[in-house]
């Protein structure tokens, strides 16, 4: 049972199980991208409005749409859906000393997720979105959270989260607020993915991008 359990609302059911029936069996939604406006309201809190087929139906299509992109993170808004409900998913790479600091977060749904900063350290790498899809920017997050979110079951969860992690739960509980990574991005690192790959890709830091690109870390 969620917190505030509310009626299940029959005219976002109806919506939500015609965009699944119309991704079929492949299971893909189609991603939303900047500019609309479902990416920059705040979604309403998920109280459970949908009946329980269509809400694990729903969370196993964001996963598969997740996976599909590729990417790390999907925020139900990113797929024209305003409720506080995000996938994430990501491993470890083959390079331990990757200064991201990327470990295994294995696959969940966070529900009405939260986060308060541990102290006061930072980080900046470089960063993407799904709804931005072709470009990337560095963008300073907080190393270590104290998050908090709701299964599927509507069991509540605290982690204190460090790193890469970190970075991603924080990624997508910020769309649920209305908010793009690029709100709080060093503008001018800005890349399209080619130009990445081809002048900062070979760092993992983003420190000769902002001697030669001219912006402050």
């Amino acid at each position: 049972m969620f917190p505030g359990h509310s009626k299940i609302d029959a005219n976002l059911n109806t919506a939500i199980d015609a965009m699944l029936k119309e991704a079929g069996k492949e299971q893909l939604l189609g991603i939303v991208e900047a500019g609309d406006p479902v990416l920059r309201q705040r979604s309403m809190a998920y109280t459970g409005q949908l009946g329980r087929r269509t809400f694990h139906r729903l969370v196993e299509a964001m996963r598969v749409t997740m996976l599909d992109a590729p990417g790390v993170g999907l925020a139900a808004p990113q797929v024209g859906i305003p409720l506080t409900l995000a996938v994430v998913e990501d491993h470890v790479r083959d390079d331990e000393t990757d200064p991201r600091e990327i470990a295994e977060f294995p696959f969940h749904a966070i529900i009405n997720p939260r986060y308060e900063p541990i102290g006061t350290q930072t980080r900046s790498f470089y960063e993407g979105c799904l709804s931005v899809d072709g470009f990337q920017a560095v963008r300073r997050r907080w190393l270590d959270i104290d998050a908090t979110w709701l299964d599927e079951s509507g069991n509540e969860h605290h982690e204190k989260l460090h790193g890469w992690p970190a970075r991603i739960f924080q990624h997508e509980t910020d769309h649920l607020h209305g908010e793009l990574y690029i709100d709080k991005a060093e503008i001018r690192s800005l890349s399209t993915g080619e130009n990445l790959d081809e002048y900062w890709a070979f760092e993992a830091t983003p420190n000769t991008a902002a001697k030669e690109l001219g912006f402050e870390l």
